[in-house]
């Protein structure tokens, strides 16, 4: 895998420039920061399964992971009780916009889908997208036997892998799964050649598994940023989470967050 993680210009250019959009909208009379210092409690959306990100371990129910711990300081930085409200790719855009959460917090990917929608702060992390397949699939050796005839692509539903592949697959298969745990048996059982995910899972499953091969792309396919969203017509929440950014940035917390979970080759560090 690459050592060194660099920041798409264009794509994080068009995610922020679609960001802006939000002096467009009126501003809310009731900002979330208002509503969050008034009632001491920070509601934070998360995806549970993203290891390293934002993972609720079964056997602790402790959410673990780089944005988990760094929720836990955004809420110390506003004197506010967290909590984690559970959430997924698939339902990111609807919980953040219909007020479940005051941000949502688990890797999420700027897309200009998402940014239409979604207003995101500075990033914290990026990642390209990579495959896993299995020791003993003899049909995938390199990136350049994926889009072939007669195999079959697995990814979870509303990600970025999903929009991707079906971009870029002209001949493979797309199999399209609502769980991490049914895109890891489509490929330990055969049904899938291989299954597409970022950084932090594939560092994950490398780490805890022993029938995963990982195929890194020739070239950079997709180099996301990752950052927090929310909704669009709240300017003074969204100044106040660019602080927070530029703060743990500075103050080395996001830093140490990602080292925690061995993430800090990914980190955005301006």
């Amino acid at each position: 895998m690459r050592n060194s993680w660099h920041v798409s210009a264009k794509t994080l250019a068009l995610g922020l420039a679609l960001g802006c959009v939000a002096s467009a909208f009126s501003q809310s009379k009731d900002s979330h920061l208002d509503r969050v210092v008034a009632t001491k409690r920070l509601r934070v959306c998360i995806w549970p399964a993203y290891f390293g990100i934002s993972y609720r371990n079964p056997k602790t129910q402790r959410v673990e992971g780089v944005d988990s711990d760094l929720a836990q300081e955004l809420a110390k930085d506003l004197g506010a009780t967290l909590e984690f409200v559970d959430s997924s790719y698939a339902k990111l855009i609807s919980d953040v916009t219909t007020d479940r959460c005051d941000v949502a917090m688990f890797g999420i990917g700027i897309t200009p889908d998402r940014a239409a929608k979604l207003r995101f702060v500075s990033p914290t992390l990026s990642s390209d997208i990579f495959a896993l397949t299995t020791r003993s699939n003899r049909r995938i050796k390199s990136w350049g036997d994926i889009d072939k005839s007669g195999v079959v692509v697995s990814v979870m539903r509303g990600t970025l892998s999903e929009g991707v592949m079906r971009e870029q697959l002209k001949l493979a298969s797309l199999s399209v799964v609502d769980s991490p745990a049914a895109r890891e048996q489509e490929v330990t059982s055969g049904r899938s050649d291989v299954l597409m995910s970022d950084y932090p899972y594939v560092q994950h499953i490398l780490e805890t598994s022993d029938w995963a091969r990982a195929i890194t792309p020739e070239h950079a396919l997709r180099e996301t940023p990752y950052a927090y969203a929310i909704a669009y017509g709240d300017d003074t929440w969204a100044q106040r989470l660019e602080q927070f950014v530029s703060d743990i940035k500075r103050d080395g917390r996001l830093v140490k967050a990602a080292s925690r979970y061995k993430l800090s080759s990914i980190v955005v560090k301006f």
